[in-house]
């Protein structure tokens, strides 16, 4: 449980497309990961010793500069029952929480309504990318999605104030509630004119925002440099998501996917850095994950999709190792030649949600699960 005075801040990042665990943290030590990976396989003098038998890939030196300094949680095996191998239907459960039917509440719209019941903040959950991730979505709670925060806004075009201020008052008539039309109107009216209010705090953060750390020219920088200004304006944001795609790596993965990996790891250590200079660090915990991981034999050019993964926890508050077991390379202890998920992912969030957020988990991840104690 944090022990700073400050409100508890989650940063959540997705990394889209299934991560490949076993290419991530190296079991550089077993024999049947290099036997099983002749073309993707990463050697085992090139790991980034984590101890004996497991590494962090090479692309990772940040991260793994952090995780030496205790700032990192590295949490093996996570999955749930009966891994389903479909991008859309395990990020979906991963989501929201419900791996037996297709839910419509996302577990990150539960906690943002838990933590402001009414409403009070617009921009208690912010997500910086396109569109609002399902693990958002939740009737009744505003989240403000941003693409660039520079351009962030509603007719922000229109300069002249009197224009403006007529023209945002059309716009908020236009998805006001209409009478006779019931809820679904109520929502989308209240929806719009939240975004109204949401675009005008949020376009202020830039302008308040100094910075000495020089982030990487990548998209997942940006949107971590777009969180820092946000989060550090202290405009009450206590919920940030957002991600990385590009982790399908069915082809070319000895190429692609350490790239991905060291845009991630520069992003995450300059965003780390930017708290620090900031003095917001010590209530701030990032959280990495991915849908699933992949298969542990490689096709040839890549890796196709598996289950069993790895989620990361990192920053001030955490307490820095690795969590859960690694899955066994055992013939014999694989899910039709996939890696076994030992850790539900439900009692990682119980964990951010109990142990960091202070709520209560149950109700937000559907139920009891074990909770490691990263945090």
């Amino acid at each position: 449980m944090t022990t700073t005075t400050k409100d508890p801040i989650l940063v959540v990042i997705q990394l889209t497309g299934g991560n490949d665990y076993l290419n991530t943290v190296i079991p550089y030590d077993d024999g049947r990961y290099h036997d099983s990976r002749p073309t993707v396989g990463i050697h085992a003098d090139r790991a980034l010793p984590i101890d004996d038998t497991y590494g962090f890939n090479p692309a990772l030196p940040e991260i793994k500069a952090l995780y030496d300094a205790g700032k990192v949680a590295v949490i093996n095996g996570v999955g749930y029952p009966t891994p389903n191998r479909s991008h859309f239907r395990s990020m979906d459960i991963w989501h929201t929480c419900e791996p037996e039917k297709v839910g419509t509440e996302g577990w990150l719209g539960r906690v943002i309504r838990d933590i402001d019941p009414h409403a009070e903040n617009v921009l208690t959950g912010v997500n910086f990318g396109r569109g609002l991730p399902r693990a958002m979505a939740l009737s009744g709670v505003p989240v403000a999605s941003v693409a660039v925060l520079e351009t962030y806004g509603v007719l922000t075009g229109i300069q002249g104030e009197p224009e403006r201020g007529q023209a945002l008052d059309i716009f908020a008539r236009m998805y006001s509630p209409t009478v006779g039309l019931g809820a679904t109107m109520d929502y989308l009216g209240q929806t719009g004119l939240d975004a109204l209010k949401g675009a005008d705090i949020l376009k202020a953060a830039p302008d308040m925002y100094t910075s000495s750390v020089e982030y990487a020219d990548t998209g997942i920088a940006k949107n971590l440099q777009g969180i820092a200004k946000v989060l550090t304006a202290n405009l009450g944001t206590r919920v940030f998501y957002t991600q990385q795609g590009g982790y399908d790596t069915h082809a070319s993965e000895a190429d692609v996917h350490p790239k991905l990996l060291g845009d991630l790891s520069r992003a995450v250590s300059d965003f780390y850095a930017d708290l620090r200079e900031h003095d917001a660090a010590d209530n701030v915990v990032m959280f990495a994950f991915t849908e699933f991981g992949r298969r542990v034999k490689d096709n040839g050019s890549g890796t196709d999709h598996g289950s069993g993964g790895v989620a990361f926890a990192i920053g001030d508050p955490v307490r820095g190792g690795m969590y859960g077991a690694y899955p066994s390379l055992a013939e014999g202890d694989l899910v039709e030649g996939d890696l076994a998920f030992n850790t539900d992912f439900r009692g990682v969030y119980g964990t951010l949600v109990e142990q960091w957020l202070g709520l209560d988990a149950k109700p937000v991840v559907g139920g009891s699960f074990e909770q490691p104690e990263f945090v």
